[in-house]
């Protein structure tokens, strides 16, 4: 199973990392030439193409005209360490051990509008630009014309690989769909799970913005602690998240869920149609890490 996710705004390149294992990015020399569009941008300019503040676009192009490879721990950053959004908390990076930290470098990548596609222990220098961005490149009008053959061309490889080792290829989408946009899916050489985590309020499902980004990062670091590889195994997450609460925990499609709406949260996991509903009413709670190699 291959598990993409959304970068964040918020970055954190102050406090301590706990690993020293680092990688670099697959794709520098196509970040390169974002950076080189991005320096002939005017403050103004980058305000108006990511609705930014005068204060952060400063900030940002600052960032743009330092940008310098080779990247080094003492310039940069692992990017599952430097994101610091709601996502983030919930998969609390920090108190991973290097054996999770392994794994998940091999199962799990953060997609960006700026590097393309990060594993956790990629280095990245800080930055903000995000995927729906229309920044006219050679390639096209936006970020998507830029991005999408080299991400979705690297997923395929990624899912050949699980193939090969005797497991289904799967893509779990955790990612936001301004993200997931940039996966050209009818191309992909694997079957595509996606993930929506709702919130019963007011007499009916909703997804609420906190809590979905909190589950997504939960359910990353799940599967990394539990190395889960079967698609059916992530029925478990909603009971150890939760077993008070997740305890209707039970599979329906899409249409008997919304034919009988429940009064209280239900879980629904339909495997067939690709989607799984998973309530994120507890998603302030973080499993631990059982430590497994």
């Amino acid at each position: 199973m291959i598990i993409v996710i959304s970068p964040a705004k918020a970055l954190d390149y102050q406090n301590p990392v706990r690993s020293t294992s680092f990688s670099q990015p697959d794709f520098l020399d196509r970040s390169a030439q974002l950076i080189d569009i991005l320096r002939a941008q005017t403050p103004a300019r980058i305000a108006e193409l990511m609705s930014l503040s005068d204060a952060l676009a400063e900030l940002n192009v600052a960032r743009y005209a330092q940008w310098s490879r080779p990247f080094t721990p003492g310039n940069a950053r692992q990017a599952l360490f430097a994101f610091n959004g709601d996502v983030y908390e919930g998969l609390g990076a920090s108190s991973l051990s290097e054996a999770d930290l392994s794994w998940s470098q091999e199962h799990l990548r953060i997609l960006s509008g700026l590097y393309g596609m990060l594993r956790p222990l990629d280095l990245m220098q800080a930055y903000r630009l995000e995927m729906g961005t229309r920044l006219q490149n050679a390639h096209g009008k936006d970020l998507y014309a830029f991005w999408s053959e080299t991400i979705t061309s690297e997923l395929n490889h990624l899912l050949a690989a699980e193939a090969e080792a005797g497991r289904e290829p799967v893509l779990l989408n955790l990612a936001s769909d301004e993200y997931f946009r940039a996966v050209k899916t009818k191309q992909l050489a694997g079957s595509v799970v996606n993930t929506a985590f709702e919130d019963w309020k007011g007499g009916r499902y909703k997804i609420i913005s906190f809590f979905a980004k909190r589950a997504r990062g939960l359910m990353s670091r799940f599967i990394i602690c539990n190395r889960i590889d079967d698609v059916a195994r992530l029925r478990d997450f909603a009971a150890e998240l939760s077993p008070r609460i997740f305890r209707q925990f039970r599979a329906a499609s899409s249409s008997a869920h919304a034919a009988r709406l429940p009064r209280r949260p239900q879980d629904v996991f339909q495997r067939r149609s690709s989607v799984a509903r998973i309530s994120a009413i507890a998603a302030s709670s973080m499993p631990a890490c059982s430590g497994r190699q």
